[in-house]
């Protein structure tokens, strides 16, 4: 795994009001997000059958077991469905994974792969719901915290809540817990972490959003929910429209490309769905950057 930077800026360059900024990115993580941290946890610390792992994905964690397999010489067949993205596809099939593309959404891919895992006995590696894959994504938060000592508020992505409840769990049970406090920010049209605090544990949830192949699952997993339930402090929900301009903000100030889900924490920064305070320090994850949004040739 890298040791991924830590920006820290002012809040106005952004067009915010003034105020210290830290953007952890993540985007610049082997494999283009921060899913290679959970992938590494689990083929570091599981025993691996002979027939290699197996992995369900929108795309992001897909590439990361592939990439983490391809490096310590795994067998790897990845599931996603066909709204994953064409940049996420080429990166599997670049780190020599067995690709299979099938199903309408995240679920149906993770339905196909249960049942290859049955039948091959390769071991499953969850894209969020697996003890190593919290752990490995916590470690996003512990860097950040040596990086920028002074932050007190983290704000991360939610799809499955692996990111989120990974930086809960590592900030907020340490020594550097007092005064921290963790947001999590997902689509409007994905709310899956805002159904299942509401519901009193993981529920359906509407699966339509321009981050559908990463944050959009049907629902939060059993263990994610529980971290979350415990120690995040709110969830924010986003508009498409608020996760384009976070975007694009994004590449025309600091030239920075990320995906839209990769960006939908400063989504809920630049949109006023989450607002510090004036010298509150903040930080935001930029998870992930698998991405074909920016023509190079022009």
């Amino acid at each position: 795994m890298r040791l991924t930077p830590a920006v820290t800026i002012d809040r106005a360059e952004l067009g915010l009001a003034p105020g210290p900024l830290t953007l952890k990115l993540e985007l610049m993580q082997h494999s283009g997000s921060f899913k290679v941290r959970g992938a590494f946890a689990n083929l570091l610390l599981r025993e691996i059958p002979a027939a290699g792992v197996a992995a369900a994905s929108g795309g992001n964690h897909g590439a990361a077991v592939a990439y983490a397999a391809c490096v310590l010489g795994i067998p790897a067949r990845i599931f996603v469905p066909e709204v994953s993205s064409p940049a996420k596809i080429s990166r599997i099939r670049g780190y020599g994974a067995d690709l299979v593309i099938q199903g309408a959404t995240y679920s149906d891919a993770l339905a196909v792969c249960q049942d290859w895992v049955t039948a091959s006995g390769a071991l499953p590696v969850h894209a969020y719901d697996q003890r190593q894959t919290i752990l490995g994504a916590g470690t996003t938060g512990l860097e950040l915290l040596r990086q920028a000592p002074g932050v007190t508020t983290i704000l991360a992505a939610v799809g499955g809540g692996g990111l989120l409840s990974g930086i809960a769990t590592a900030v907020l049970t340490g020594p550097a817990a007092a005064g921290m406090r963790v947001v999590g920010a997902e689509p409007e049209g994905a709310p899956t972490m805002t159904a299942a605090l509401a519901a009193g544990g993981p529920a359906d949830a509407p699966a339509g959003s321009i981050a559908v192949d990463s944050l959009a699952p049907r629902r939060v997993g059993e263990l994610t929910y529980a971290v979350a339930a415990r120690y995040v402090h709110s969830i924010a929900l986003v508009t498409d429209d608020a996760i384009v301009a976070a975007q694009a903000m994004l590449w025309e100030r600091l030239r920075v490309v990320a995906e839209p889900g990769g960006c939908a924490a400063l989504a809920a920064l630049l949109s006023g769905r989450y607002q510090p305070q004036p010298d509150e320090p903040v930080a935001v994850v930029l998870s992930g950057a698998n991405t074909t949004a920016v023509d190079f040739g022009r």
